[in-house]
């Protein structure tokens, strides 16, 4: 075969080539290479804000105060097309029908909910008019409007779905009027149980009668705002009276969170482990990439599993709706008055933006804080830190969480344990698993955590934040 190229023939543009080409030049030179890179690390700000608690027998029992159950949780909806129901176990929600134990009655009263649309701006209940129904939320957002202190109509909460109005007119011995103004914000789809079905129902079953009557008669024994059984102390006395006595009462069943797990097997070819490991040890790199992955996977499942994750597990009672849709200012400032002592915010960083976009339109700048040499973003001097594992609906909305963190402030903490065999990291381990017949050798990498909420408003969320605008 005839050579034609400039390389072969020693010639450049026509001349003849007077020193080594660098083609040439490369086969003897030393290539300088990067480590393998990985798209999906992100910075993991959950993992490094979270103190992290040894517990050595894999459980942490979380010890409270006696606290009355109150049934102020959200209800759940199912649908056939545009027909809505409301669950009829989860009729046990409202405070009236706590530990109903019939759910054939609550079968029946569920069927006698009458459904109906509302736009934004229509009034589904007017303040002084007759409250002749409950109301459950099962899709939307209303407006709970009041009265201000000078006559003004003031907004005074946001309820959105699940939540409802309105449970006390239907035990009540004479019809009252609505105290507050309910209007949507957002197409809304609302059940509604008038008070006439419910007494309807009350004369046909013997034992929601004696349910009522009974919770009628004995409500909730003395308490605080949290629900807590109360303490009795005596102060502003003079002279020799004789003082309370009292005593501090514990959860009889409190609650236990026991360690997750994430594993994997790493698998290794011997003759890769040993021929090929310069400049760069092959194990060594193949584990830490492995590491990341899980280090990863855990700060999602700290995010979202069901049974310790903290989007599923915060209190009901601390979840807050924003106003208008995206996140504001006023939101944010909504989510830090419930609570002391706030420690740091976690939003998608499609949230952060979107939160950036309402200070430009308000002519507002949010402060910036150091923490870890890295300069980022706060509201009120609490950083605002970037999450990718909070989930993003396809409608385009997302949640933002306040958290309080640290034992000793009864906040959020995370869980591991320490001092595991072949232990890698803390609460890592990497274990030798053994040389099959094809020569590959296996390890197997796991990670040993969970999550602890020591008291409720240690972690706010902001629901439906809407960042497409």
């Amino acid at each position: 075969m005839t050579e034609t190229t400039s390389e072969m023939t020693g010639t450049e543009n026509g001349r003849p080539q007077q020193s080594l080409a660098t083609t040439a030049a490369r086969n003897l030179a030393t290539t300088t290479k990067s480590q393998p890179q990985m798209q999906n690390i992100t910075s993991r700000w959950l993992l490094r804000m979270l103190p992290w608690v040894n517990t050595p027998g894999g459980a942490y029992r979380v010890n409270r105060r006696l606290t009355y159950a109150v049934g102020d949780g959200r209800l759940s909806f199912t649908n056939q097309g545009n027909d809505v129901r409301v669950v009829p176990p989860e009729l046990r929600e409202l405070p009236l029908l706590r530990h109903f134990g019939d759910d054939g009655v609550l079968e029946a009263l569920a069927s006698r909910f009458t459904q109906h649309q509302h736009e934004p701006g229509s009034t589904i209940a007017q303040i002084g008019d007759p409250a002749d129904r409950l109301i459950l939320i099962a899709h939307g957002k209303v407006n709970k409007i009041g009265a201000g202190e000078y006559g003004d109509q003031t907004t005074l909460a946001v309820l959105a779905d699940g939540e409802y109005y309105g449970d006390r007119s239907l035990s009540a011995a004479t019809p009252a009027t609505w105290e507050h103004t309910i209007k949507a914000v957002t197409p809304t789809t609302v059940l509604t149980l008038s008070r006439h079905a419910f007494q309807e129902l009350l004369d046909q079953s013997p034992a929601l009668r004696d349910h009522v009557e009974e919770h009628e008669r004995h409500p909730r024994p003395p308490h605080n705002k949290h629900g807590e059984a109360a303490i009795d102390i005596t102060s502003g006395h003079s002279g020799e009276p004789s003082l309370s006595t009292t005593f501090v009462d514990y959860e009889a069943s409190p609650r236990e969170y026991e360690l997750s797990v994430a594993q994997t097997i790493l698998r290794i070819h011997t003759r890769v482990a040993d021929l090929y490991n310069q400049p760069m040890n092959q194990t060594h790199e193949q584990l830490r990439l492995t590491i990341e992955a899980l280090r990863e996977r855990q700060e999602h499942e700290l995010i979202n599993n069901s049974e310790f994750g903290l989007l599923p597990n915060a209190d009901l009672r601390q979840r807050v709706q924003t106003r208008t849709g995206p996140p504001t200012p006023d939101d944010l400032d909504e989510l830090l008055c419930r609570r002391r002592k706030s420690h740091f915010f976690l939003a998608h960083p499609q949230t952060i933006a979107a939160f950036g976009r309402e200070c430009s339109r308000r002519g507002l700048y949010p402060d910036t804080v150091q923490l870890f040499d890295h300069a980022v973003p706060a509201w009120r001097g609490v950083p605002l830190l970037p999450c990718n594992k909070i989930p993003i609906t396809k409608t385009r909305t997302s949640s933002i969480l306040v958290l309080r963190t640290g034992e000793d402030d009864q906040g959020v903490i995370g869980l591991h344990q320490t001092g595991l065999p072949d232990e890698y990291e803390p609460s890592l381990s990497v274990r030798f698993m053994g040389i099959d017949e094809q020569a590959i050798i296996s390890y197997l990498v796991s990670a040993y955590y969970s999550a602890a909420v020591l008291v409720p408003d240690a972690l706010g969320v902001l629901e439906h934040v809407e960042i497409g605008h």
